[in-house]
């Protein structure tokens, strides 16, 4: 589309007072020094209220990453497999060998899940997909990770009840797999839940499309649905902290059509089979302005845009409206000169509308016709992270430690304590939840949810498999951010590593409250250091994220909850395995060290304890020496099942190890020296259950032994429950009972009654 000739001058400006136009800019959440920044990126003239707009989103929080940039960094971002360093693509991108890839990215849909939990969940779901096959990548796994408040409050369970739901309808009409994820309830989220979902696809090298915009003349084509006035200022909402006023705003959701999703994917991926496009970029966050600023800056170009041309869904809008809409299901693409008919062709094939609306310049600006008249004409590099985008090192103060109350004693009867934990809402079966999610379509799923510490996806047309895990203990951040996210960072690999997996890298959703608090920006920043410490020392390089500030409740910020997504490659999919025991008579040992304490832990929840004490540090070094030695141990056939030890302890995962039997339920007897309230519930880092063949225990000690990994016979696999000692036993009908009635019985779906 050539440039109108006509257009010589600039944009006309807000009219009015310059005073009008300074509240105007500060309503759209842009300071006065950010305006006056603007003034000087226009030569002095006065923003026109489009160009207002755009500033506004682009230099949001959920857009600029302005108050985290710097300290996101300092990030192990590329090396190893990686093909693209994080930040560089719409997902991050690592060799698996053979050929192919493996695409995938976590981020969150927080704000409008609290506004509007089902839609807020879905088109979470379906942005995350969007930024993997704009990859080129074909999906064939999503996960969760989600926050809630106390499951007795009635607006939560309302809240957990449209998320899952939207999940759970997006993902399966899509026709991708929800193959694992994790889900807690703590009071800190009572007002601000939190929705991460995460997204993984595989592509082949040659397929590889990317996200940028280059070739002056070269065409601008907006494929998908039409624009509405759905999820305007998405961006900004996301970059605000939520108040009672927020209900309000549902305008600002995104609503989600699952059908038009499928049928943009087969045409992207059959894009991607052709080598007509220069690049292609989901309209998310910002939508039409974001993907067409971001695709310009990337290629050091210019973009010129006719409003005129962009498909409405409704009468009326307003540039301001179409630059700002975030409705869903809409890509942007860059098509080569003399090549556009090729994409028009394919589009269309797929029952979707193909439109030119602009092209590509060489002057390195971002401008937009409406009516013949220019309504923007700002500098490319002004907009964009990484370029002319503000960014800040706020003011960081460390908050005020929680007073350790230590309640947590000897119970007077373990079974009941027992009982107790497992039947709690943060530990208690998930099954109402993936019971209602397709993780079996396209019969690529080996292990699923509640079957192992990682989902394990088969890569089609391979013996290839990805191991795929999603993890944060939120608490232990709260009680200490830097050694938490050393922990959050190393749990997820060793889920991985559980698997018999070898972790690749990890994307990270970093959700914390307002950055502006200096309490809650130390918090952040002592996350990302533990983060980087964690990263370099398991050799899990960052492939990119999201960082979700302004999670806030009345009584303040959320927990620190830095979720991370970890992907893990084995080269036989047969040599994996899932953390059910598999037949009696194998030895179960604990792999790592034996030191537990009470800081963070389910047990010291339950006795009514905000999360405080001292952590059990973890010993990154050992911590890298085990993850090896379980990835050799399950490809060498030493190991039939692995669990990693979290919330609950040891008595915990012994039981989870019973009830996830993949056929009848095993139990096991257990020889501790000593049985004592931390034995069993106590919780630390870097331990490891794992079950072994009688005829594999030569081996495994033998190989422990000389990889300096310590391994604790601990009993013997069998029976009906599981026992310790002569102290107590639980039946396998009192242990199913309390796990898989728990969360039912924690949000009224199931009368309420004791599990003992």
């Amino acid at each position: 589309m050539p440039a109108p000739t006509e257009l010589t001058g600039p944009p006309e400006p807000v009219p009015g007072d310059p005073e009008v136009t300074l509240e105007l800019a500060r309503a759209h959440q842009l300071s006065d020094e950010e305006y006056e920044r603007i003034l000087a990126l226009l030569d002095g003239r006065t923003p026109t209220f489009t160009e207002l707009g755009v500033y506004s989103v682009m230099w949001s929080e959920h857009a600029s990453y302005k108050n985290s940039i710097l300290q996101l960094k300092t990030l192990p971002r590329s090396g190893g497999r990686l093909l693209v360093a994080a930040g560089e693509e719409n997902a991050g991108l690592v060799d698996i060998g053979d050929g192919w890839a493996v695409a995938f990215k976590i981020e969150s849909h927080n704000h409008p899940s609290a506004v509007e939990p089902y839609q807020g969940a879905a088109t979470g779901v379906g942005g995350i997909l969007r930024d993997v096959f704009t990859m080129g990548a074909r999906p064939i796994a999503l996960l969760d990770s989600l926050r809630f408040g106390s499951p007795s409050d009635r607006r939560v369970r309302y809240l957990f009840d449209g998320v899952v739901r939207g999940i759970a309808d997006y993902g399966n009409c899509v026709g991708v797999p929800t193959v694992g994820g994790e889900l807690y309830f703590e009071d800190a989220y009572r007002g601000n839940p939190l929705v991460n979902a995460m997204a993984v696809g595989i592509v082949h090298h040659d397929r590889v499309l990317r996200a940028t915009a280059e070739g002056a003349g070269n065409s601008v084509i907006y494929i998908g649905s039409r624009t509405g006035r759905d999820g305007i200022h998405g961006a900004t909402f996301a970059s605000e902290e939520l108040s009672e006023e927020s209900t309000s705003r549902r305008s600002n959701v995104q609503v989600g059509d699952p059908f038009t999703e499928k049928l943009l994917l087969e045409a992207t991926l059959a894009l991607a089979e052709t080598d007509a496009l220069v690049g292609i970029q989901d309209m998310g966050a910002a939508g039409l302005t974001c993907s067409s600023c971001e695709m310009a800056g990337r290629g050091g170009a210019g973009i010129l845009l006719d409003l005129d041309r962009v498909p409405l869904r409704e009468p009326g809008m307003t540039p301001y409206e179409i630059m700002l809409s975030e409705s869903q299901e809409r890509m942007l693409v860059v098509a080569k000169r003399g090549r556009e008919h090729e994409v028009f062709e394919i589009v269309r094939r797929w029952d979707l509308q193909a439109v030119e609306v602009g092209s590509i310049t060489d002057d390195g600006r971002m401008r937009a016709t409406s009516g013949g008249k220019l309504v923007i004409d700002i500098p490319v590099e002004s907009l964009v992270l990484g370029g002319g985008a503000p960014h800040y090192e706020r003011e960081a103060e460390a908050p005020e430690p929680v007073t350790f109350s230590a309640r947590t004693g000897e119970p007077e009867d373990f079974s009941a304590a027992t009982l107790a934990l497992l039947a709690s809402a943060n530990i208690a079966s998930r099954r109402h939840v993936f019971q209602q999610y397709d993780h079996m379509v396209r019969a690529n799923t080996r292990v699923g949810p509640g079957r192992g510490d990682a989902a394990v996806v088969r890569v089609p047309g391979t013996r290839k498999a990805l191991a795929l895990a999603t993890d944060c203990n939120a608490r232990l951040l709260r009680i200490d951010p830097r050694e938490g996210a050393r922990q959050a960072v190393a749990e997820a690999c060793r889920n991985v590593a559980c698997a018999g997996a070898t972790p690749l890298g990890i994307t990270n959703c970093l959700n914390f409250g307002n950055p502006y608090k200096p309490a809650v920006y130390w918090t952040f920043r002592e996350a990302v250091a533990g983060m980087g410490e964690a990263c370099r020392a398991l050799a899990a390089p960052v492939t990119g994220g999201n960082v979700s500030f302004y999670n806030e409740n009345p009584g303040g910020a959320v927990y620190p909850t830095p979720v991370i997504g970890a992907v893990g490659l084995t080269e036989d999919v047969e040599r994996t395995t899932g953390m059910g025991f598999v037949r009696e008579g194998e030895a179960v040992f604990l792999l790592g060290p034996s030191e537990t304490g009470w800081a963070g832990s389910e047990w010291q929840a339950l006795q009514g304890d905000e999360p405080a004490g001292a952590l059990v540090p973890i010993d990154l070094e050992l911590e890298a020496v085990l993850q090896r030695f379980l990835i050799r141990s399950v490809n060498s056939g030493w190991v039939s099942a692995a669990h990693d030890l979290s919330e609950g302890g040891l008595v915990v995962a012994i039981a989870e190890m019973a009830l996830a039997s993949p056929g009848r339920r095993i139990g096991a007897m257990i020889e501790l020296e000593e049985v004592t309230a931390l034995a069993l519930f106590g919780e630390g880092p870097s331990r490891v259950a794992v079950t072994v063949p009688v005829a594999e225990m030569d081996a495994f000690e033998q190989a422990a032994e000389a990889e300096g990994v310590p391994a604790q016979w601990l009993g013997t696999t069998g029976g009906d429950g599981i026992g310790f000692r002569t102290v107590f036993s639980v039946s396998m009908h009192e242990l199913a009972r309390a796990f898989d009635t728990g969360l039912g019985r924690a949000l009224g779906l199931i009368e309420s009654a004791a599990v003992s």
